[in-house]
């Protein structure tokens, strides 16, 4: 047999974050939940915005709605210094955003505190930072860079600390929810795993306006029945309260975008 030639690779600071977020995350017992979801009437208005919202920002704010009267969607279990649960005042989302760095693609994530009292210009305005701004200018992806650097043996037991015994820190430093969308590239996991309780992505958006909302969660702090009715709300608030923000964005002298032009980038 001919000699494989072949080079070895080291992690960048990206993919090491990613394997921490991952190690961290492994003995969370995730359960997938799917709703199919009418999107029929965010589709409409978001037609008639020349910049509208990325479906990101849409989503984390619907979200957030749900969970202020929704308790169990700012929790988290922690394991230490026994087992019990941590509830946060206010949502923060947990937003993925793909930036460059150092040639090489990496997932980062930025936060929204408490979007659900925030205006969506407001909120696709720091989503638009996070992708426009270097790195090195953002603060929690200068931290994730920081902290990637350090040994391995340092930074597992950083996560683990982060992970287990504080609330405010986890919270702080991961969200109390997830969004995580890669529908603009005709493609989308089925499953997800992270330290948060609960994560959010969907599939593509069909012909018919319709879109497979997927709700993954803890299941040692949410339960199957509030699962299913959390996908339902969201929903509605979906076609109630974001449309209603959305059209008092409407320039009525803004010309309406071509249909090449608005065909619905999820990230």
């Amino acid at each position: 047999m001919r000699r494989i030639s072949g080079r070895s690779v080291a992690l960048s600071l990206p993919r090491r974050f990613i394997c921490d977020l991952l190690h961290a995350s492994r003995h969370i017992p995730v359960i997938t939940f799917e709703r199919q979801v009418d999107i029929n009437a965010v589709i409409a208005v978001r037609k008639r915005l020349v910049q509208p919202p990325p479906w990101a920002v849409l989503f984390a704010k619907a979200f957030a709605i749900v969970a202020a009267h929704r308790p169990e969607l700012r929790r988290t279990y922690l394991p230490l210094p026994w087992p019990h649960l941590w509830e946060a005042e206010e949502s923060i989302a947990a937003v993925a955003v793909e930036r460059e760095y150092r040639g090489e693609q990496g997932v980062f994530f930025g936060m929204l505190k408490a979007s659900n009292r925030k205006l969506l210009a407001e909120l696709t305005a720091k989503v638009h930072e996070w992708k426009t701004k270097p790195l090195d200018e953002i603060p929690i992806f200068r931290r994730v860079l920081r902290y990637s650097r350090l040994p391995l043996p340092l930074r597992r037991f950083l996560w683990w600390s982060a992970v287990s015994w504080s609330g405010r820190v986890k919270a702080r430093n991961f969200g109390t929810f997830g969004i995580s969308l890669t529908g603009a590239a005709g493609a989308t996991a089925t499953n997800l795993i992270g330290p948060v309780t609960t994560t959010l992505n969907c599939g593509v958006i069909q012909p018919d306006g319709t879109l497979d909302l997927r709700l993954h969660f803890d299941h040692r702090v949410l339960d199957g029945m509030a699962a299913a009715r959390v996908l339902a709300e969201l929903e509605e608030v979906l076609k109630n309260d974001i449309v209603a923000e959305l059209e008092t964005m409407i320039d009525v002298g803004t010309p309406r975008r071509s249909r090449n032009q608005l065909h619905l980038p999820l990230a």
